[in-house]
């Protein structure tokens, strides 16, 4: 007989009577046994090579499964504990088309698909927890006490290095700024701009609206200028201090930004002793083109570059680095004071991980993770909409359904949520309601995206 809170080893799962890959059909036998009760919340899992045993099958086959209910939020995952039914399993909603595409009440969506966040399950805990722990037996003593304004010498030294690897980027580790995030570097470079006398702002049209908000509550004026599937267009682009763009992939279009106006918009800046600041996130997210290099990468005078882990690892991290144009250097060291800094130790942890190649593998298994989860939502869109446009699905965690009208999207956008499903709208991402809905994959496992389909083709009819 099993303990309280264990499940005995000889657990039922019918693989037989499905159809599919092995692994798919051990993760919907053990999900079906959440859902029929069989298997109750805070009920522990036999270990995964004990299971593959009793069913005959691979370790590697029930290792997949339980990674994939753990990203459902099906199953939880810790050290020392097995793998558990999750506390909250019970009030899961699968991809079965008896179940409700509301959950009771509607206050917890049935499929959050709004773009922002990076698959949080997949993040490397046990490569962290090395690393972290590696930093703090390791650190010097002198290394525990306040941080340097702009950061850690020893990740500052680790991002330059991964930055001209990676990059393009040929920055030295003094003209790398340790920051709290994407937001944060803004903050920085804007209060450093206004003290130089700067006033405006030229930001993409549409594009987050998180960002032009932060320097506008510095000070900049914004001047919302349009995109098109080549970037930021050139074509009467007025005279300001900067430009902020997303060259690698465009927010929320998906587009990279060609060589033609790569090259016209440092053009621009230089004419004009302006400034352009780069918003490098998604980089690393590439599927169906070549690695589109970084526009620091080609003037180090004219573009200031942020970068975070906000994407790769986890936005709770709060991790992110600037690289400052020298002549921007002296106003950023002037304001450096007045912001916060990550910890010591998480510094010192993320340099680690990077030093150690952990990143790197982190960084390929995401992709691949990723771009099976574009594939499969692609494909059912097409399945259950033939003829709908998907646009920006060459690199990143996201797409975009243009659907001409503002107010259509609007009201597509609406009519997902009352079925569960969360989306951005165009109030979401554009000034001037372009007419589109965005949706994220990296948190919508394969076998969910038929699911997907139906309610977004149910809602486009």
């Amino acid at each position: 007989m099993s303990t309280a809170g264990q499940v005995d080893i000889g657990l039922f799962l019918d693989l037989e009577s499905r159809n599919g890959p092995r692994h798919q059909r051990a993760a919907a036998a053990v999900r079906d046994a959440i859902r029929a009760g069989r298997l109750a919340p805070g009920e522990r899992l036999p270990a995964s090579r004990a299971l593959a045993a009793d069913l005959g099958v691979s370790r590697w086959v029930v290792v997949e499964a339980y990674e994939q209910l753990t990203a459902e939020g099906y199953l939880e995952a810790r050290r020392g504990a097995g793998t558990t039914v999750a506390r909250a399993a019970a009030a899961q909603a699968g991809p079965r088309d008896d179940l409700p595409s509301v959950p009771p009440g509607g206050t917890q969506p049935h499929l959050d698909l709004r773009p922002g966040q990076p698959d949080l399950s997949a993040f490397p805990r046990s490569a962290w927890q090395r690393a972290y722990v590696a930093a703090a037996r390791s650190a010097a003593t002198d290394e525990l006490g306040y941080p340097a304004a702009a950061g850690m010498p020893t990740l500052r030294r680790t991002i330059a290095r991964y930055l001209r690897r990676v990059r393009g980027i040929s920055a030295s580790p003094d003209e790398v700024v340790i920051t709290l995030g994407t937001a944060a570097g803004v903050r920085l470079l804007a209060r450093a701009l206004v003290a130089r006398g700067a006033s405006e702002l030229v930001v993409e049209e549409p594009g987050w609206q998180v960002l032009p908000a932060v320097a506008r509550d510095c000070g900049l004026r914004i001047t919302p200028w349009a995109v098109d599937e080549e970037g930021l267009v050139l074509e009467g682009l007025p005279r300001a201090d900067a430009a902020l763009v997303t060259p690698a992939h465009q927010f929320p279009s998906g587009a990279a930004m060609s060589p033609e106006r790569r090259r016209g918009l440092l053009a621009w800046a230089s004419a004009h002793g302006a400034f352009v600041i780069e918003d490098d996130y998604d980089a690393e997210f590439r599927y169906d083109r070549r690695p589109v290099g970084a526009l620091a990468g080609l003037d180090r005078h004219r573009v200031a570059y942020l970068g975070s882990v906000s994407k790769t690892l986890a936005p709770g991290l709060r991790l992110g680095w600037l690289v400052v144009p020298p002549e921007l250097r002296p106003a950023v060291d002037a304001v450096l004071p007045l912001h916060a800094l990550p910890s010591a130790l998480d510094q010192l942890a993320l340099a680690r991980l990077m030093e150690s190649g952990a990143y790197d593998r982190h960084l390929r298994a995401m992709r691949h993770r990723y771009r099976e989860r574009r594939d499969a939502l692609v494909a059912a869109l097409h399945r259950e909409s033939p003829g709908t446009v998907v646009g920006g699905i060459a690199a990143g965690l996201h797409l975009s359904l243009p659907l001409g009208d503002p107010g259509r999207a609007q009201e597509v956008a609406a009519s997902l949520a009352r079925a569960g499903v969360l989306v951005a709208g165009p109030e979401r991402y554009s000034s001037t309601s372009t007419g589109a809905i965005v949706l994220s994959y990296a948190r919508l496992p394969v076998e969910r995206a038929p699911e997907a389909a139906r309610l977004i083709a149910r809602s486009l009819r």
